[in-house]
């Protein structure tokens, strides 16, 4: 935790300086230019918070690194040895799960363009690259808790694609009210595999649990609503949205549907400079069907062990340049700490996310 204070002080203290320096081809005859405010725009985790005028384009690049360390039963932590000693294997034999999940890092790279055919409606598309490794834990026999050795699996690729509008509602004064219709377009890999190691002690690839997995594999309806609004040097949104599935697919599985309501307010530091806080509730359903090549002897194989609800609490920075070939260009980022979690059955524990982003609007 410390380390990544650290980080978020250095970036926003050193970026903070950027927005004065400009380069120009003249010393003598510059133009005065309006500023470009940092808080413009939303805290870079929340996608879809900002509509464009008439024939402007905008991309981005964000990266994103989520941490999951330790298990939880509910809410309740739950050791190794206590999941393979109480917790039953619905892929039984046998009757207990014998493989426990120790922690799960995912990276991923999202790459957006953005683009606004009227003053109504802005267009957006983004594509994933995700890389995900998750340590687990073997315990050896049928019964007891022996330990007999560790592994890593992991899982690389393009993940599924989003394409999106955004149609406005309200411009009134410093107030903004958008609509936001998405798909989510099925590309990421559902059949992902990899070595592990079994009770028996031998290492097979075989298909990997459904976390592991780089999609959806279904079409999916993303809608939602998006509200901002400043005074002064003080802004503050908040946005509802949704991911609703489109059936069954080809592994004949649904991902659980899910919603996300996050708020927000942000301070101007100075033209170029915002910092902001941000609060996130996300509740997911759990899996409706299983794929029956998914048969590990491991929590993370079992439908039943996924959704929940999540609550978090989000500091971030966001700046922009305002002279020269830094004008426009905006970097910001976001630390994510988990507040509360309650989870179906046993998973893996949320520990932290932290998001940084590039966009350049013209």
């Amino acid at each position: 935790m410390i380390k990544i204070f650290n980080l978020f002080s250095v970036f926003f203290i050193t970026l903070t300086l950027m927005p004065n320096v400009g380069f120009s081809h003249s010393n003598t005859h510059q133009t005065k230019l309006s500023p470009i405010h940092a808080d413009g725009h939303a805290p870079i985790g929340v996608m879809g918070d900002h509509r464009h005028k008439t024939g402007e384009w905008m991309f981005s690049y964000r990266f994103m690194q989520m941490n999951m360390k330790g298990n939880i039963q509910g809410n309740d932590s739950i050791s190794p040895q206590a999941i393979v000693s109480s917790i039953s294997n619905p892929n039984a034999p046998p009757a207990n799960v014998r493989v426990a999940a120790l922690e799960m890092t995912t990276q991923m790279h999202m790459f957006g363009a953005m683009y606004a055919p009227s003053d109504v409606v802005t267009l957006m598309f983004m594509i994933n690259y995700i890389q995900k490794e998750m340590d687990h834990l073997t315990f050896t026999g049928m019964m007891g808790a022996n330990e007999l050795g560790t592994f890593s699996t992991k899982t690389s690729g393009l993940g599924d694609t989003k394409l999106s509008s955004l149609w406005k509602l309200l411009n009134k004064g410093s107030h903004r009210l958008h609509l936001n219709l998405g798909m989510s377009i099925p590309t990421g890999s559902i059949d992902e595999s990899d070595h592990v190691l079994t009770p028996m002690n031998t290492r097979p690839i075989i298909r990997l649990p459904y976390a592991m997995q780089l999609g959806s594999g279904t079409y999916d309806f993303i809608p939602g609503i998006t509200y901002y609004a400043h005074q002064g040097k003080v802004g503050w949104g908040a946005q509802w949205t949704a991911t609703l599935r489109l059936g069954d697919n080809e592994n004949n599985y649904t991902l659980g549907d899910k919603q996300a309501v996050t708020g927000w307010t942000s301070y101007r530091v100075k033209d170029g400079a915002s910092l902001s806080l941000r609060l996130t509730y996300r509740d997911e359903e759990a899996i409706d069907g299983k794929d029956d090549m998914i048969s590990a002897p491991v929590t993370t194989a079992n439908p039943n062990n996924y959704g929940g609800n999540y609550l978090g609490l989000t500091l971030g920075a966001n700046i922009v340049g305002q002279r020269g070939t830094l004008r426009g260009h905006r970097i910001a980022i976001e630390y994510e700490s988990t507040l509360n979690q309650n989870a179906h059955g046993v998973q893996l524990e949320m520990d932290n996310m932290i998001t940084l982003g590039y966009q350049y609007a013209f």
